[in-house]
């Protein structure tokens, strides 16, 4: 029986084949902002933890409070030593499924109010509502400090909330002094799509959202002068020159002169700053620990070319410049920007450090 619903293999009558199933579809990745909005109490506050040292520089130090007994308090942010007891800024994070209203923000500050008279912190210099959404009105409240003042002062007189009631009289007496004494300016709200911006300029950022490509700074050349902090690498480079070439470069000034050690020296030390350079990018971009893993992936491959036998400290440096050109780096967010130059700069580092030394005991010095 013949097929009459498909042209023969190669019939130029034949129709095209169309693919009739589901278009091919990519995941879906949230927004930054979506992925905030999904985070529950706990971690909102983790975030925005995170974020507080972005804002001002000169805090010295930021806590996390919130939790059973945290008086209104859940990131602390200190201006000075003196902690709660000098001047403090008090981030106060809520993450509703709805919009944060004026009903919530009031009970807050009431808390703040009652949390000074009671004598657990000095009046902070700002207070600063932190939330992914604010309710219109809390917002134009916010916005009119003389008149948000008078309206909190007029609900305060009536209000049911134990923070207040259970206060004694000269006590309640007390918050509704210190609150008809305060500039209600104080009283802030965040912006999330500010504290997004903001965020990407810390550490954290590339551990909560999807990486984007960064600039890497320009490599610094070494200065003509040798720094302290090279001291101890360059003295083990010293012993390898002096080793193979003996008193014809067993000095800086000699070294500088001579026609290989001098050239040699050189790229080392380009190397190293090569490689000080990817740390400092690494500190300033991500978490604490991304250059160390380097250095360990490094440190783990040279140890084992560095203990091999060799007649010469030379031939350590060099096999184990090699073999660090060509070691495999555990993959984290760095390894994308680390440069062969690096890679024998760590070695330099490595040895700075005193955790690879070129020379065996009792060579030449």
């Amino acid at each position: 029986m013949s097929d009459q619903t498909r042209a023969p293999q190669g019939d130029p009558a034949e129709p095209p084949l169309l693919l009739k199933g589901p278009a091919m579809q990519y995941p879906y990745m949230p927004s930054p902002k979506q992925l905030v909005f999904g985070y529950d109490p706990d971690q909102f506050e983790e975030f925005v933890k995170e974020w507080v040292p972005a804002l001002q520089p000169e805090y010295v130090r930021v806590e996390r409070q919130g939790g059973s007994g945290d008086h209104g308090i859940d990131v602390a942010a200190y201006r000075s030593p003196q902690g709660l007891e000098g001047p403090w800024d008090n981030y106060q994070c809520k993450r509703y499924k709805s919009a944060l209203n004026w009903s919530t923000a009031a009970g807050e500050i009431r808390k703040m109010f009652a949390g000074v008279v009671l004598g657990h912190f000095v009046l902070p210099t700002q207070y600063v509502f932190v939330a992914p959404q604010f309710a219109r009105p809390l917002r134009t409240a916010l916005a009119k400090p003389a008149q948000t003042r008078a309206k909190f002062l007029e609900e305060l007189a009536k209000t049911s909330d134990e923070v207040i009631t259970r206060l004694t009289d000269d006590q309640q007496q007390e918050v509704a002094q210190l609150a008809e004494q305060t500039d209600f300016a104080m009283f802030v709200p965040v912006d999330m799509d500010l504290m997004l911006e903001q965020h990407k300029t810390t550490p954290y950022w590339a551990t909560r959202f999807p990486d984007e490509p960064r600039t890497r700074p320009a490599v610094e050349l070494p200065p003509d002068e040798h720094d302290p902090e090279e001291a101890r690498y360059v003295q083990q480079l010293v012993r390898v020159y002096a080793e193979r070439w003996k008193a014809d470069a067993d000095t800086l000034e000699l070294i500088a002169q001579h026609p290989t050690a001098g050239d040699h020296m050189r790229w080392q030390r380009q190397a190293f700053y090569s490689a000080e350079s990817l740390r400092r990018f690494a500190r300033d971009a991500y978490p604490e620990g991304h250059f160390n893993a380097v250095m360990d992936d490094v440190h783990t491959m040279a140890a084992v070319v560095a203990h091999k036998r060799f007649e010469l400290g030379w031939d350590r440096l060099q096999a184990v410049l090699e073999a660090a050109c060509v070691v495999a780096l555990t993959e984290t967010l760095l390894t994308q920007y680390v440069r062969p130059l690096d890679r024998m700069g760590v070695c330099h580092h490595l040895a700075n450090n005193g955790r690879l030394k070129w020379c065996e005991e009792g060579g030449a010095a």
